[in-house]
């Protein structure tokens, strides 16, 4: 909290108030060799005006960025209204809505976030929130597996996000759910739709399909949503919320459309803030919505007719036995959810598409910039959103710790996950990337590079 209005008149008449007479005796029930006196190595104590200005101080040491790393995790424009608004008391401090006659505000905020969300994958229920991205892909293995009931086994394109499926698989292998790796066309970058051939009759309970996928290429979501349900199993999309202002949603893919759609929502209003708190989200189809983990928050009319909230769905174990529960992980990023309720709520359709139509300029100005580069290329031929994978004549790692001396953050190393790729490095560019950044970029990997411009005669450039 930014200000404790407690004066110590107001203390003592508290404790007045309780029968108690000094704060400790509230913590009496510690043992006293429990209880520490005093913090060994603490410095004085700071006024509130020298406190400010140390940490402003330490905050400067860290300087500004040009931050071009996407791969999950994006610096999208947050306008001041958003925070401003979600840390006032009522939504900061507010965690779980189980009183809906107290609760009144949380619950319409989560309502407004699960109306968005199905409108935005044009899918019939979300639910109000998960963890993050890739433990929402876990939770939607695990539902189709529960919806479909004949088979464990779930196919997982290379495209989906390293990080993703490994989270996947660590919580789902032990609940013998097997997830088979579908390769990518090194032309493209995306599925290979020919690789599914040797999968058909092996009845799978769902496939995966990316929009876009970890590359930032686009998917032949139509073709894999058909495959799926031709084969008998269920369609989950892993998609990026902002990329879905222009794309066709999962709602739509296909004659049937996916079955179940799951993202990470920190595009939508969250800070990077070192790795989270992010939120996860889901929506699926109604005649799915028993096997959703998490809470749905409906409308209602009380007896008065006045229009209400409440809890209408908490298939988790606090709430029922153990063995019927959903998941046993599921949580609601209150705080997250309610900071990307504001972010659509103020940008609306319109703003949501060119914030998305302003990433993808930016990403393509920026390939087109660094692959004037001798020796850089675009790796992948697929169409893009707002990341593209690029190969360079030299090991990736090196280079990127010289861009950051020169305060760049220059983008992913490729080499690890996908060693087929060569030199591989992953770039993103975002709204908030101007002309002069990626002018500035291209420059500092120039001369990290060592190599000429390429001329305009040779391929590519």
């Amino acid at each position: 909290m930014p200000f404790i209005p407690h004066t110590e008149d107001d203390t003592r008449a508290m404790l007045a108030a309780i029968g108690v007479a000094a704060i400790d005796d509230l913590f009496d029930e510690i043992p006293r060799g429990l209880r520490a006196d005093a913090l060994a190595g603490m410095p004085p104590a700071l006024s509130e005006m020298e406190i400010a200005r140390l940490m402003h101080e330490r905050a400067a040491r860290d300087g500004t960025w040009l931050n071009f790393i996407g791969a999950g995790a994006y610096e999208h424009h947050i306008p001041a209204a958003v925070w401003q608004i979600a840390t006032r008391g009522e939504f900061y401090s507010a965690y779980t809505p189980y009183q809906a006659e107290a609760s009144q505000g949380t619950l319409q905020v989560l309502y407004e976030y699960q109306s968005m969300m199905a409108s935005l994958t044009a899918l019939d229920v979300s639910n109000a929130s998960l963890y993050d991205g890739a433990s929402a892909l876990a939770e939607a293995v695990l539902m189709a597996v529960r919806a479909h009931k004949s088979s464990r086994r779930v196919l997982v394109p290379r495209t989906v996000h390293p990080s993703w499926r490994k989270v996947a698989r660590t919580i789902v292998r032990n609940q013998g759910i097997e997830l088979l790796e579908i390769p990518f066309d090194p032309g493209t970058g995306a599925t290979a739709l020919e690789a599914l051939g040797r999968f058909r009759g092996s009845e799978p309970a769902a496939v995966v399909i990316p929009q876009p996928n970890f590359f930032g290429v686009l998917e032949p979501v139509d073709e894999l949503a058909d495959w799926a349900h031709a084969n008998g199993a269920l369609a989950i999309a892993a998609v990026n919320p902002t990329a879905l202002a222009l794309l066709k949603p999962p709602g739509e893919w296909g004659p049937q459309g996916a079955d179940i759609a799951v993202g990470d929502g920190q595009p939508l209003g969250v800070p990077l803030a070192g790795g989270g708190p992010y939120l996860g989200f889901m929506t699926c189809r109604k005649d799915l919505v028993r096997q959703m983990p998490g809470r749905i928050v409906g409308a209602t009319r009380d007896r008065d007719g006045r229009r209400g909230y409440v809890l209408t769905l908490q298939a988790r174990e606090q709430h029922i036995r153990r063995a019927k529960a959903t998941s046993n992980i599921c949580t609601n990023q209150g705080l997250m959810t309610t900071a990307a309720t504001l972010y659509l709520a103020l940008l609306g359709p319109a703003g949501l598409a060119e914030v998305a139509r302003a990433c993808h300029a930016n990403t393509l100005a920026l390939a087109a910039r660094l692959t004037r580069i001798r020796g850089v290329a675009r790796a992948f031929s697929g169409a893009i959103f707002h990341e593209v994978v690029l190969r360079l004549p030299v090991p990736v790692a090196p280079v990127l710790r010289a861009l950051r001396e020169h305060r760049i953050l220059g983008g992913c190393d490729l080499e690890q996950d996908y060693p087929e790729l060569g030199h591989a490095l992953l770039v993103c560019a975002t709204e908030t990337r101007t002309g002069d950044d990626i002018a500035r970029y291209g420059a500092e990997l120039e001369r990290v590079i060592g190599l000429p411009p390429r001329s305009a005669a040779e391929p590519g450039g």
